[in-house]
């Protein structure tokens, strides 16, 4: 067993790893990633780690599956033993080559999280410090501006801080980001703020989004195609891929791409090529891959929708954006920010909120996260002309919302149902009507573009006029 200057530091992981020198290789990185750098200590096998944990206690295991075959030959045993010796110690486990059924096997015995190799430390520092963050352990890394707001991010709760961190750490690295988060969470603004604070800042960062568009037309947009492969194409197009070389590739939404692109993705990320569609040769491309996705992978996989080789390739380095409702006390700081852009971009002075409209933006769940609340802050910034944001400001530009105290309507009294275009007709008049006939505002307070409106005003008009005609 060897120990590796514990220091001042207050944080004690162990490592359990047979190959000695992966296991000095890896201390040395952890040391390094994580500050203060942590007490390190390690075991060649399972017994030896059971008797290290028997004899004191830490705060993260850290244990290579193989490494525990003397404890049992059964997985789940030997981590299950492994986590009942650990005592609450964040137990993760690792693994060569990354698989779901070990994963799976690991998870249910009691591990926090499964990683596989080969894995640096800076990618297990932001897997940590996530993990001690979800699982309420107060662990003491953070230096320097570790759980500083980055890049224009919002936010002073600790699951926020645990993000800057964690974006702080992974920034300069140059393995791919999987980025998980529900809809609304600024997961595309995350990928650009790593990119910003990243080596390659002054390359190009390309997005690309995954579910617009059907398998077709996302093979031409990601690799590209030549003239000639597709009818009445004259020229040869450059994908995202080629145009980021150098850069960063944001795949948004990579769980909505069909499993063929899947595929020809995975080669790129081996080989570092692409191929135009309606091309033999290969062309070679250096691109950072940042991923996001709302779905659970892990689901994905299990139901065949996603493969595991590619998510394996891809989930190198964690980063998870919490939804709105759990960052206490964010709520009221992105509100006011929010409002103060729209306000100054409507010619409009707000002087605040009052405390009932507070009490209404935290009491809310959001879920739409961020996106919901910045949407509705340009809805009170277009809708009313200053002072302070009351509730009931709140609840008149929440098109979403009845207010608490509206009855509820009697089904007698209700009117008669229309088809949906006359009801989306009936919405749109009415906000133009609110606005004075400002189509513009209109098309704010409904998130729409004008030109949005104008098109279905122009079909309804030929609508009435076929109906007149008949």
């Amino acid at each position: 067993m060897t120990a590796s200057g514990p220091g001042p530091a207050t944080v004690r992981i162990l490592l359990v790893e047979r190959d000695m020198s992966a296991s000095a290789a890896l201390s040395d990185s952890l040391a390094t990633a994580l500050r203060p750098a942590p007490a390190i200590e390690s075991a060649t096998g399972g017994r030896q780690a059971a008797d290290v944990l028997r004899s004191g206690s830490f705060d993260v295991v850290l244990a290579d599956l193989a490494a525990l075959t003397d404890l049992s030959e059964r997985t789940e045993d030997a981590v299950s033993r492994l986590a009942r010796l650990s005592r609450g110690a964040l137990l993760i486990a690792l693994s060569d080559g990354g698989s779901v059924s070990a994963s799976l096997a690991a998870m249910r015995a009691g591990a926090h999280d499964h990683v596989a190799r080969p894995v640096g430390g800076t990618s297990l520092a932001a897997r940590i410090t996530e993990l001690a963050e979800r699982h309420g352990k107060s662990l003491s890394f953070g230096s320097g501006d570790a759980g500083r707001p980055v890049g224009g991010l919002i936010g002073s709760s600790s699951q926020m801080r645990v993000v800057y961190d964690q974006i702080t750490r992974i920034a300069t690295a140059a393995d791919p980001v999987f980025i998980t988060g529900e809809s609304g969470t600024g997961k595309t603004h995350g990928a650009e703020v790593l990119h910003k604070l990243g080596r390659r800042a002054a390359r190009p960062f390309v997005a690309v989004d995954c579910a617009s568009s059907g398998r077709d037309r996302l093979e031409q947009e990601l690799f590209g195609v030549t003239h000639g492969a597709v009818a009445g194409l004259s020229e040869d197009r450059p994908g995202a891929a080629e145009r980021a070389d150098g850069g960063t590739l944001l795949l948004d939404e990579i769980s909505e791409m069909d499993l063929g692109l899947q595929g020809k993705l995975l080669r790129l990320l081996q080989t570092g090529t692409v191929s135009r569609l309606g091309e033999t040769g290969t062309r070679r491309v250096d691109v950072r891959v940042i991923c996001t996705t709302c779905r659970n992978p892990m689901e994905l996989i299990g139901e065949r929708r996603f493969r595991e080789d590619l998510f394996y390739r891809l989930h190198v380095l964690p980063l998870h954006l919490p939804p709105l409702r759990q960052r206490t006390g964010d709520v009221g700081e992105l509100a006011r920010q929010f409002l103060s852009r729209f306000a100054g971009e409507a010619h409009r002075q707000f002087t605040g909120f009052s405390a009932d409209a507070l009490d209404h933006l935290n009491a809310a769940d959001w879920p739409g996260n961020v996106r919901q609340l910045r949407n509705l802050m340009r809805r009170i910034a277009v809708m009313f002309e200053g002072g302070d944001v009351t509730a009931a400001m709140l609840a008149a530009a929440d098109l979403g919302s009845a207010t608490p105290d509206e009855p509820a309507i009697q089904p007698s009294l209700r009117s008669p149902i229309l088809p949906l275009w006359q009801q989306e007709q009936r919405i749109i008049e009415d906000a133009i009507a609110s606005f004075g006939g400002n189509i513009t505002l209109a098309a704010a307070a409904l998130e729409l573009s004008p030109s949005t409106i104008y098109r279905k005003r122009q079909a309804w008009a030929e609508m009435a006029e076929a109906r007149g005609a008949a």
